[in-house]
């Protein structure tokens, strides 16, 4: 029997899946490592990604058979800056998608360069979490650092080194770090330029479903594997939106994990016109939307974990049912806000607390304020012409039937909940590379757990309410 390996580089954890031919999930296993913030900063080391990866691979492994593993691919948390240097070893901690040290940089892209240049170089403008103005804030603050780069490359990019020697990418990660021209997929010169790069410094470009190579003889002794092939991979984004079987035009996913994104599939290139959503290429070699909110389960565990001190998430799903959440909203901005605001300093918000108020309407009014933040993107994307009937769902989030209901209602869509994951999408990568399948084949027999459409009860009431809600960001930004 063929198997496929699917492996998720996600921001506090790496996750494994292991599937055959037809797409069936035969094993999973996960590995957690640390993350190291302080303030605006959040890094990781890359060498404690490798560690979890191989402890990781003997769990799944324990009761499988290991000479069936066809090929293996690669999903990744998007944004991340890894240096190496000319004997390429890594120079410092990565820097991650959510660390917020670049606002200078940042406002240096938009303001001077200028976002009408951003553009028309990358087809996107700068955001804190991207990888320029993190290069643009080395050159500037660790300069031995930036000095004595010699590769840099992106967070799941850095194991398909170590497996392969390849300093490599693919175009829908390449897109998130502000350096690739989305439209015409290569490297900006003129970008590269204004980071004082070269383009021997950065990775070779690749589609996401290529054959990068075998993995190496050391890695194949001490795991006890055979030829087993490495394919590309893609953003984690990219690879949830393959494992729910969305890769077409005329599709959505929502996924509702630590931040959130709204993916939306395209044929073409699409030109933002105030760049509110992110316009990268797609693991399919097409392209896609993507509106990404900083902040979505992570509100809600915040507020059970952190203030109530409380982690039945069962409960307070049932809970929430009844709770009455008129005149209360939560602005989901914890850690600043990407899309559509693009606001590093925004905070977030609890407004029209009454005597009255339970804990359980503050739960019910966190989940509406993702949802509204959400809605907030979809209705970015509206103005573009593209209108949606259903969306599948995953992530974290999806788990609580509540929460996908409001979702729902909010965003007047039928909502299908799938069991697809980033690692399960890169092992249908795995597939399409290894076996030269299409991914529009290798989706096509994905099935849905649950499904959940708008409560005509609940659908005015919320129009109105959002109607209330987007007054309030303009209200409070400059507190």
């Amino acid at each position: 029997m063929k198997t496929y390996l699917g492996v998720d580089l996600g921001t506090s954890s790496i996750k494994l899946s292991l599937i055959d031919e037809s797409g069936k999930m035969l094993a999973e296993a996960s590995e957690s490592y640390p993350i190291f913030q302080e303030g605006v900063f959040s890094e990781q080391e890359p060498i404690d990604w490798w560690n979890a990866f191989e402890k990781g691979l003997e769990s799944l492994l324990v009761d499988q058979n290991r000479d069936d593993i066809i090929a293996m691919s690669f999903s990744g948390q998007m944004h991340g800056l890894v240096i190496l240097d000319e004997n390429d070893k890594v120079i410092r901690p990565c820097i991650l998608w959510n660390d917020g040290r670049s606002e200078k940089e940042v406002d240096y892209l938009n303001n001077i360069i200028g976002k009408k240049q951003l553009n028309q170089l990358t087809g996107n403008i700068a955001y804190a979490g991207f990888t320029a103005p993190k290069l643009l804030w080395l050159k500037k603050v660790e300069k031995f650092s930036f000095s004595s780069t010699k590769k840099i490359m992106l967070p799941k990019d850095y194991l398909v080194y170590r497996l392969t020697g390849k300093h490599v990418t693919d175009y829908s990660d390449a897109s998130g770090t502000l350096l690739l021209d989305c439209k015409n997929k290569c490297w900006s010169k003129q970008m590269l330029s204004i980071c004082g790069i070269s383009e021997f410094q950065l990775p070779i470009l690749h589609e996401s479903n290529d054959f990068i190579g075998y993995i190496n003889n050391n890695f194949k002794l001490r795991h006890h594997l055979g030829d087993v092939k490495v394919i590309m991979g893609a953003g984690d984004n990219a690879c949830a939106s393959i494992g729910m079987g969305v890769v077409k035009e005329g599709e959505i996913n929502i996924s509702l994990g630590t931040s959130g994104t709204i993916f939306i599939p395209t044929d073409n290139f699409v030109e933002m016109k105030e760049n509110k959503l992110h316009s990268f290429v797609n693991a399919n070699g097409k392209w896609h939307l993507m509106g990404c909110i900083l902040t979505a389960a992570s509100a809600r565990k915040w507020w059970l974990e952190t203030v109530l001190e409380d982690k039945n998430y069962q409960q307070d799903d049932k809970e929430v049912q009844n709770a009455n959440t008129d005149g209360l909203f939560f602005l989901p901005y914890l850690s600043g806000e990407r899309s559509p605001h693009n606001d590093v300093n925004i905070k977030g918000a609890l407004l029209g607390i009454t005597h009255k108020t339970s804990k359980r309407a503050i739960s019910k009014a966190i989940m509406e304020g993702v949802a509204f933040a959400l809605k907030d993107c979809l209705e970015v994307a509206k103005t573009e012409g593209y209108n949606f009937s259903k969306a599948t769902i995953c992530g974290g989030g999806s788990q609580s039937s509540s929460w996908c209901q409001i979702i729902s209602d909010i965003l007047e869509l039928d909502i299908y909940v799938g069991e697809g994951s980033p690692s399960y999408g890169a092992a249908l990568l795995a597939i399409s590379g290894s076996e030269n399948k299409s991914l529009d084949l290798v989706v096509e027999n994905i099935n849905y757990i649950k499904e959940y459409k708008p409560d005509k009860n609940n659908v005015d009431f919320y129009k109105k309410k959002y109607e209330r809600f987007v007054k309030i960001y303009p209200a409070i930004k400059d507190i």
